[in-house]
């Protein structure tokens, strides 16, 4: 069985910094591209930041390029988010999920994220 855990997330002011983590158990960590995503109160789930099985490639959505950075772990089946120059309008719940096909696929990026974790919520005020 599939387990996605997210922590990191918290309160800060604008302009600091959070970093995410993701650790997943049950799957081979390293075949498989992995994601972060985001979904502010009232609005849709927005795709935040992918990566693929290696770490060679990475994609951002437009509101965080340059503010911040994936990366994983393969030896720890872990994945980050590296948050800098946090604005209040990141201010969301954020998930960690794992490619994989499964009844909560949510294709993104070429990839279809099956596994999902509970979320962890960044709050960013002004």
């Amino acid at each position: 069985q599939v387990q996605v855990v997210e922590s990191g997330g918290g309160s800060v002011q604008a302009g600091g910094s959070l970093r995410l983590t993701c650790t997943i158990s049950g799957m081979t960590f390293d075949d498989y591209a992995m994601g972060w995503f985001r979904q502010a109160e009232g609005k849709e789930r927005e795709r935040v930041s992918l990566i693929n099985w290696s770490g060679s490639d990475t994609v951002y959505a437009d509101s965080v390029k340059g503010r911040f950075t994936i990366s994983r772990d393969n030896a720890k089946n872990t994945l980050y988010l590296q948050m800098n120059s946090l604005k209040p309008e990141d201010t969301a719940m954020y998930y960690c999920a794992a490619e994989g096909t499964t009844t909560h696929s949510y294709y993104s990026g070429g990839w279809y994220f099956g596994y999902w974790g509970q979320g962890t919520q960044v709050t960013v005020s002004s």
